[in-house]
């Protein structure tokens, strides 16, 4: 039997990049997928892959900074497939502005956007699964930004590190109900968001691999299953921690530049 077969996920962010590779891995082992996102072309798109390598699941548009949004969300996987049991928060965004010029509102849409929607998706995930009462895993998308400091990403690194303590706080109330939350911090994946943030030019590249050990960025299939794995009862003793596939980057830290 398939590792998810007869289980259901929901994906946030599911048009592109992590979210359309974890999508079609939790396919692949037999989950019935809801994916979720604002860009409706895309994320059937995803659908269509993954119902092509014989999967099942549907797309739900979806802006995750509405809490009414999310519920409907939850709500809407739960009346197409009977049950909630995965459910990866994995939306962001990383809009870049030094802390001398970052205005309140970029500041607000990162937090909104990576932070807050993670909250009301793993409590109105939580509070499905407590309801249903056969347990459940929670995953949250973090980042390396979550420990590391790179200039212009305030708002960025302070959702991934509220992240990371959302994953302890909820993993920790959870435990009673039988319900798993975990993170997942990448390093740099060849994602869109991650094409425009920090690797936008040959400098930034440049800057990027000579910090990663490995000397490449990563791809999204590999955090998929980094995904697939926490989901699965093989990491059923994994709970309130952050896996971090990032090519070495936490190992090495940062450098800073010295002037001559």
């Amino acid at each position: 039997m398939k590792e998810f077969q007869n289980k259901v996920a929901i994906v946030t962010g599911g048009t592109s990049g992590i979210s359309r590779a974890a999508s079609l891995a939790f396919a692949r082992e037999g989950a019935k997928v809801v994916v979720a996102g604002r860009r409706a072309a895309e994320g059937e798109e995803t659908v269509r892959l993954l119902r092509a390598q014989g999967g099942e699941g549907i797309f739900v548009a979806t802006d995750v900074t509405e809490r009414a949004a999310i519920d409907a969300l939850v709500n809407r996987a739960v009346d197409e497939f009977g049950r909630l049991d995965i459910m990866l928060n994995n939306a962001g965004v990383a809009l870049t502005a030094s802390i001398l010029e970052m205005t309140d509102e970029i500041f607000d849409k990162v937090l909104a956007t990576n932070l807050r929607s993670a909250f009301i998706g793993t409590q109105l995930a939580a509070r499905q699964m407590v309801a249903a009462g056969r347990g459940g895993v929670i995953i949250n998308m973090s980042s390396v930004n979550a420990l590391l400091a790179i200039p212009g990403l305030a708002a960025y690194a302070c959702s991934k590190g509220g992240i990371n303590q959302l994953t302890k706080v909820a993993a920790i109330e959870l435990a009673a109900h039988k319900i798993r939350v975990v993170a997942i911090g990448p390093g740099t994946i060849l994602t869109e968001l991650a094409k425009k943030a920090v690797l936008g030019d040959d400098a930034g590249r440049r800057k990027i691999l000579a910090r990663t050990p490995l000397g490449r960025a990563g791809e999204p299939e590999e955090v998929a299953s980094v995904a697939s794995f926490l989901a699965s009862d093989d990491a059923s003793y994994i709970t309130g921690q952050t896996i971090y596939p990032d090519g070495g980057r936490l190992a090495l830290n940062y450098t800073a530049p010295v002037a001559d």
